[in-house]
């Protein structure tokens, strides 16, 4: 191990002559460890040690909110941001226990009921608050043998599924992402037919099993209760209502929950 600290302090230390000698000295986003988010320095002992670089944490969640596929403008969406007046109180119910979810989620992580549904009309708030709730997850650091964001996969159901049928070869990688990454969010689950595809229920099927069977949290939306859910697949719809059945939110009521049909809606 003292071998290789040394051949890495060797190393750096080469770095300024040669690039001097090929050419204009590189600059670095952070030039405390230029950009390789650690660096080796001696202790109070005299020893060599290897730090981590305080640009770790901004690179690693900048990181994961690439892979999360989460847009920009979705990158945005708060509880802080989230319109309470003068909605329904169902709507005011939802924002209430998106937040407590988000606040007790690494308590409840590893639990069996450590996911959760907002379920109902359309235009009532449901891709914001969970929205909300991936990018507070995704600021929140989990504490494991080293401390990192969790990963998070933002997979919106129709265009999701599109670009799956579009590049067949690619389906496994995909599919195997959405199986093993921290947490899953799935928006709009079964939206834009009457009856999903058999195609899209055995692919579903696998992702949500193996969640289940492994306890790894998804987050889903959609404007079919569970109920719904099951008269397309029982075990499917059975095994979301299990995972979320301390934060299962139905968001029942008429238009007046829809917030794009307010005439102040902006």
């Amino acid at each position: 191990m003292d071998s290789l600290l040394q051949r890495i302090s060797q190393l750096r230390e080469a770095k300024p002559e040669l690039s001097q000698a090929n050419g204009p000295t590189k600059s670095y986003n952070c030039p405390t460890c230029r950009d390789e988010e650690g660096y080796i320095e001696r202790d109070e002992n005299g020893v060599e040690v290897y730090r981590f670089c305080e640009c770790r944490d901004k690179n690693q969640l900048e990181r994961s909110f690439r892979s999360s596929k989460i847009t920009s403008e979705f990158s945005k969406r708060s509880f802080d941001n989230f319109e309470t007046s003068g909605r329904p109180q169902a709507v005011i119910d939802a924002y209430k226990f998106s937040r407590i979810y988000a606040d007790n989620f690494q308590e409840i992580k590893d639990e069996r009921h450590n996911s959760i549904c907002l379920l109902g009309r359309p235009g009532c708030g449901k891709t914001h608050l969970l929205m909300a709730v991936c990018n507070q997850l995704m600021k929140t650091k989990y504490l494991y043998d080293v401390i990192r964001y969790p990963s998070v996969l933002y997979f919106p159901w129709v265009e999701g599924f599109n670009e799956i049928k579009d590049d067949l070869s690619q389906m496994e990688e995909k599919i195997n992402r959405m199986k093993k990454v921290d947490v899953l969010y799935i928006d709009d689950m079964f939206k834009g037919r009457k009856e999903p595809t058999q195609f899209q229920i055995e692919q579903m099927f696998a992702v949500i099993n193996y969640r289940y069977m492994e306890k790894k949290p998804i987050i889903i939306s959609s404007e079919r209760d569970i109920d719904e859910m099951c008269d397309i697949d029982e075990g499917l719809g059975s095994r979301i209502n299990e995972m979320c059945k301390d934060f299962r939110i139905i968001l029942k009521g008429g238009r007046e929950l829809n917030y794009r049909l307010r005439e102040d809606a902006v």
